[in-house]
C-alpha cells in the first residue's frame, strides 16, 4: 500500500451513510470504533434495509432481521444511533431528486463536522465491480452535502425547521484510490465482531466467501508489517477524503 496521509483529527461528529446494512462494517466500522474510543459522536443512516440481500429470506422477513442486525454490528463499535431512510428499496435504487432530498435533510438534522460513505466508481479500488445502490448512493452523498448548504435547495427543508447545514469539513468516499489512512490496529477486532454481528447474512454467503476475519485482514491488513507468517500485524483503513 502507498504512504497516505493520516486522517484529520480538527473535527468531533461523523455521519456515515450506506446502501445496506453491512456496508459500513466492510472496513469503515474499525475506523469508527478508533473514534469513538477517543470520545468523537459518529452516527450511521442507511438508505435500504437491505432487504433483497438474502436469497433464502423473503424480504419481509429479511428486512427486520438486517435492520437488527445493523443495530447490533454498530453497538460493537461504539455507535448507538442508526437510523433507515423509508421509501427506498434494496437493490433498485436511482439517482433522483427525492433520494438527494432525504439524505441533505437528515445532513441538516445531524449537522455533522465529516461525512463518509462509499465509492460511486464502477470499480473498487482492489479492482472489485461495485453494486449499483453503491454507486447510487455514492454519487447522491456528494450531492446531497452541497444541497446540505444551501436554503435555496429544497426550500421547503427550512420551512419543516431544517436549516441549512454548510458544517461538512471532509467528505469521504471508502473503497476507492485513497488519499488517508486511519491507524486501526487497535480497534481491529471490534470490526471483526461488528460484522460477525451480521450473522443472518454472513451464513447465506457461499461457502467460498472469506469469513468476517480474514475479509477484514485483506481489506485493512498492511502488508508492509507482515511477519514470517504472512500474517499482518497492522491494519489500516484507507478512504478517499475532500476538504479541509
Amino acid at each position: 500500500m502507498t504512504t497516505l496521509e493520516t486522517f484529520p483529527d480538527d473535527w468531533q461528529t461523523a455521519l456515515c451513510i450506506a446502501a445496506h446494512p453491512d456496508d459500513i462494517e466492510y472496513g469503515t466500522a474499525a475506523a469508527v470504533a478508533t473514534w469513538t474510543a477517543a470520545g468523537k459522536d459518529v452516527t450511521y443512516l442507511l438508505v435500504t434495509r437491505g432487504e433483497a440481500g438474502i436469497d433464502t429470506m423473503h424480504p419481509r422477513e429479511a428486512g427486520p432481521v438486517r435492520e437488527q442486525e445493523e443495530r447490533d454490528g454498530a453497538r460493537e463499535v461504539g455507535v448507538e444511533v442508526v437510523e433507515f431512510l423509508d421509501g427506498f428499496h434494496d437493490g433498485v435504487l436511482q439517482h433522483s431528486l427525492a433520494l438527494r432530498r432525504a439524505l441533505a435533510a437528515e445532513i441538516r438534522r445531524r449537522r455533522p463536522d465529516v461525512v463518509i460513505t462509499g465509492t460511486y466508481a464502477v470499480r473498487f479500488s482492489r479492482g472489485m465491480l461495485n453494486q449499483a445502490d453503491h454507486r447510487v448512493v455514492g454519487l447522491e452523498v456528494l450531492d446531497a452535502v452541497a444541497a446540505a448548504g444551501n436554503r435555496w435547495i429544497f426550500p421547503e427543508l427550512v420551512e419543516e425547521g431544517l436549516e441549512p447545514w454548510a458544517g461538512v469539513r471532509y467528505r469521504c468516499w471508502a473503497g476507492s484510490e485513497a488519499t488517508h489512512e486511519v491507524e486501526v490496529t487497535d480497534h481491529f477486532e471490534a470490526a471483526v465482531r461488528s460484522l460477525e454481528a451480521h450473522q443472518a447474512y454472513n451464513a447465506a454467503l457461499p461457502d467460498t466467501f472469506p469469513t468476517p476475519r480474514e475479509l477484514l485482514t485483506m481489506i485493512l491488513g498492511d502488508p508492509a508489517s507482515a511477519g514470517e507468517d504472512g500474517r499482518p500485524t497492522r491494519y489500516r483503513w484507507a478512504v478517499d477524503v475532500v476538504g479541509g
